[in-house]
């Protein structure tokens, strides 16, 4: 997905010189080709968070469109107020461009996941939340993300991740990749492909679940949820993110905005730090994000035996 989004960066970037990227000297192995090819308009200001928001922030009240890249963390949570002000506040047009959702990178450390950070970046006023789950839609929401209006929080995936969603992809729209009329799994981010799998697991065992990408947090779709609310569709949510702020609290937010009744899994962290330090499919087996096929039949179980 990092290669998808500086490949499709340096696309624009050609088309639009008010692009530039900014590094807070980060993102090696990745971000050379667009400092190879636009010089002047690639900024390593250092390991200076706050100071890369203000530096986008300054360059957005020029008409320029700045893309802010770091390690989620560090991006987000350790510049928070001056993404809040100079972004936020001010609605520019800064890019916050964060890498490794989630427990992408597992073996640096809780002081490197990244399970907070849709809910902190969505609290925001103004500010867009998208969180892409596969290279086809980083590529299409980011060459959206240029024109578009007001701050922005893009979260990424670390890499390797296959193309899954080859359909419908719009700003501010869920994406429905499959369709299924026993069940509805939404998922964001880096999640995505876990739940392609998931799809065609329970298919096996006769279950015929839809397949939904929310690469869009903020603003939300509820138009989707609400009529998978008014069909009946029970709904699983999946997030490599805390239960709290993220996906599985946008859709709660809109089952009771609609007042109707729904069966509801969210499957995501439960409000708990990581205190384990390996490879990211060790760390979401070990905080619950994995046998998912297991949780959901157990779900489905629960539903057919309370309408007996």
């Amino acid at each position: 997905m990092r290669k998808t989004f500086i490949k499709t960066l340096i696309e624009e970037a050609r088309k639009d010189e008010r692009i530039y990227l900014i590094t807070p000297d980060l993102g090696y192995s990745i971000l050379e080709p667009f400092q190879e090819e636009f010089p002047d308009r690639f900024l390593n200001v250092g390991i200076a968070e706050q100071n890369a928001i203000g530096v986008a922030a300054g360059l957005a009240m020029n008409g320029k469109i700045p893309y802010v890249y770091s390690i989620i963390p560090f991006i987000t949570s350790r510049c928070y107020e001056q993404v809040k002000i100079d972004c936020a506040y001010m609605n520019n047009n800064v890019r916050v461009v964060g890498v490794g959702a989630g427990f992408s990178y597992g073996p640096a450390g809780a002081t490197h996941h990244s399970i907070e950070d849709i809910a902190i970046m969505r609290a925001l006023p103004n500010m867009a939340v998208i969180a892409p789950g596969c290279p086809n839609e980083i590529e299409t929401l980011l060459k959206y993300s240029v024109n578009h209006k007001g701050p922005m929080y893009i979260r990424l995936a670390k890499s390797g991740e296959p193309k899954i969603n080859n359909t419908n992809i719009e700003f501010g729209k869920i994406s429905t990749i499959k369709e299924g009329s026993d069940l509805a799994v939404i998922s964001t981010s880096n999640m995505l492909e876990d739940a392609n799998e998931l799809i065609s697991n329970l298919s096996l065992k006769g279950i015929k679940a839809s397949l939904l990408s929310a690469h869009t947090i903020k603003p939300f779709d509820t138009q989707t949820i609400f009529a998978l609310i008014d069909k009946g569709i029970p709904i699983v949510t999946m997030e490599e993110h805390n239960i709290i702020g993220g996906l599985a609290s946008s859709v709660s937010e809109a089952i009771a905005i609609r007042g109707k009744s729904v069966k509801f899994l969210p499957i995501a962290i439960q409000d708990e730090f990581s205190h384990y330090v390996g490879s990211q499919c060790f760390i979401k087996e070990k905080m619950g994000l994995s046998a998912c096929a297991s949780k959901i039949e157990v779900f489905l179980l629960g539903m057919k035996n309370a309408n007996k």
